[in-house]
């Protein structure tokens, strides 16, 4: 299935059922009066995250959605029935947008989330309801409102605690099929990788971490070179960045320093926030490299760089430290959770002393 990130739909909500204009007429019963019902609402239009959907591909066909009309109101004081709602499921962390006005009105992050996009029109009123002491035989009613309609444009953005950034042939593809059971095409040419994919990582019987592979970014992508940077807004989730980079490229005239410079930019250019986001720099594919320079290699690369973060030297085709780096990952992300946990902790608590004060 193709993997689609970005859609535009309609969504129509029902208009309310008029009301009726309606007269008792009963043997013996003289001046029966009105008796006119209400309309019914119209449904409303709600989207619902479903966890077995990954793609909007599903949106490519049918891009207009209308929720059902409510029904007029009849004799006897009958209501008509309420429109039906109408559902659209979509994939957990799924982004909604006002298209004209770009205003974000819902973020679909849990499975069975829902969220109302469009309100139905309501009612209309029968003539019973103007019945007075000074109008006893009322002739009026009043239709049903029109419902809501919108366009809406989807976003979806992938759900994950850690994402892969490189250049094409890097080992991003590679590494996640090691430390995970997601196994997207790996080959040695640019560009294998076409969409993102997500694998769980388990630590441990309790313990496990979701990773983000997106398509690698190349020099100029912002301007659109390669894939561009279209699937970057995937990593605007997650936690924490791994920078991988090829430490013993085919091309001799490829220097890793000039590699993390390149993507460096690129992210730089997309979002400043997530320029700044914590990103490991992963010295991949060391094993092409005779164990003993391999440390000295490394450490020139990252002088080179004045990298300040964190470092680790691995091989994602044959598992050399990977398990050391999915174990420091899980205990970063806990720690994060834990300091998370104390922020609203500490602010739940100043609200609440602001209340009793």
């Amino acid at each position: 299935m193709k993997f689609v990130d970005e859609v535009v739909i309609t969504a129509k909500a029902g208009d309310g059922g008029n009301g009726c204009v309606s007269f008792r007429r009963e043997k013996y019963v003289e001046f029966g009066g009105p008796d006119g019902g209400d309309g019914g609402d119209g449904g409303s239009v709600f989207l619902q995250a479903n966890k077995g959907l990954n793609t909007l591909a599903d949106f490519r066909h049918v891009r207009f959605y209308e929720a059902g009309r409510g029904e007029n109101g009849a004799s006897r004081n009958m209501t008509g029935a309420k429109g039906e709602d109408r559902i659209i499921q979509v994939p957990i962390g799924t982004m909604v947008y006002v298209e004209d006005t770009g205003e974000l009105i819902g973020d679909l992050t849990k499975d069975e989330e829902l969220i109302k996009v469009v309100q139905g029109g309501f009612h209309g009123l029968g003539n019973l309801r103007y019945k007075s002491s000074v109008n006893r035989a009322p002739r009026q009613s009043k239709g049903g409102s029109e419902g809501e309609t919108r366009i809406l444009r989807l976003e979806m953005k992938v759900l994950a605690d850690v994402g892969l950034l490189g250049l094409p042939n890097a080992g991003k593809s590679t590494l996640i099929t090691a430390v995970s059971s997601a196994h997207p095409k790996v080959a040695n040419y640019p560009f294998t990788t076409l969409y993102p994919n997500l694998g769980v990582v388990k630590v441990d019987a309790y313990q496990s971490f979701v990773i983000a592979d997106i398509p690698g970014l190349i020099e100029g992508a912002a301007e659109g070179a390669g894939l561009g940077i279209q699937f970057l807004k995937h990593l605007s989730r997650t936690s924490l960045l791994l920078h991988l980079v090829d430490v013993a490229p085919m091309d001799d005239s490829e220097d890793p320093v000039q590699s993390v410079k390149i993507i460096e930019k690129e992210l730089q250019k997309f979002s400043e926030e997530l320029g700044q986001r914590e990103r490991w720099l992963i010295l991949n594919k060391i094993d092409l490299i005779p164990p003993d320079m391999q440390q000295e290699y490394c450490d020139d690369i990252v002088k080179r760089l004045n990298w300040q973060g964190k470092v680790f030297m691995i091989s994602a085709a044959t598992g050399l430290n990977t398990k050391k780096l999915t174990n420091k990952i899980m205990q970063a992300i806990d720690e994060q959770a834990y300091l998370q946990e104390q922020e609203n902790q500490q602010k739940n608590k100043q609200e609440s002393n602001s209340e009793k004060t």
